[in-house]
């Protein structure tokens, strides 16, 4: 059997701010009625974190809960315990009316740090970056110019982008023009 690799094998680009593709993070995709409290305890179980309110993220490392939509949570666990995670929450899961699938493979992570950080998210997502409308522990669901993403702050500085594997090699050069030397716009 194969050893499992990310998307882009640690890329990484230092500019006005450092731009990094992660390496494997496990990921679940949890959708159910988010006030169900066999769903909650099974969040909890899974990541420690109770259930994220609306555009919040609670993660620690690479661990986690991300709100995604009314429905649905991103549950974020070390790549190494995913199956076993995921395992346990459809055991306490039962017979709740809920979806939970490992997508780890499915999608890829970067991170974009430094004090640029924002303006560079800002020349890729129509969100607004500013410290009073985005603020560590906040996610967007939007777009990475021409693909879907997610992204939130881990500290005011670092931005974690999550977006389909098949489109990591055109987030990570996006990101990358973005962050490119001379780039400022002194927008954030």
């Amino acid at each position: 059997m194969s050893e499992p690799i990310s998307a882009l094998n640690h890329a990484s680009f230092d500019g006005i701010a450092k731009v990094e593709e992660c390496g494997l993070q496990g990921m679940i995709t949890l959708r159910g009625n988010l006030k169900d409290k066999v769903l909650i305890k099974a969040v909890k179980d899974a990541a420690g974190q109770k259930v994220p309110g609306q555009r919040e993220a609670l993660v620690d490392g690479d661990t986690g809960v991300c709100w995604m939509s009314p429905d649905e949570l991103l549950v974020l666990v070390p790549y190494t315990e995913v199956e076993a995670k995921l395992s346990a929450m459809n055991n306490v899961l039962g017979g709740t009316h809920a979806l939970a699938v490992n997508v780890s493979d499915a999608r890829a992570v970067f991170r974009v740090s430094g004090a640029s950080a924002r303006e560079v998210m800002g020349k890729v997502a129509p969100v607004d970056f500013s410290t009073d409308m985005f603020q560590p522990g906040q996610i967007r669901r939007s777009r990475l110019a021409q693909v879907a993403g997610a992204f939130w702050m881990d500290d005011d500085q670092t931005f974690r982008v999550v977006c389909f594997r098949s489109a990591a090699d055109y987030a990570f050069k996006l990101l990358k023009v973005a962050a490119q030397p001379g780039s400022e716009v002194g927008v954030y």
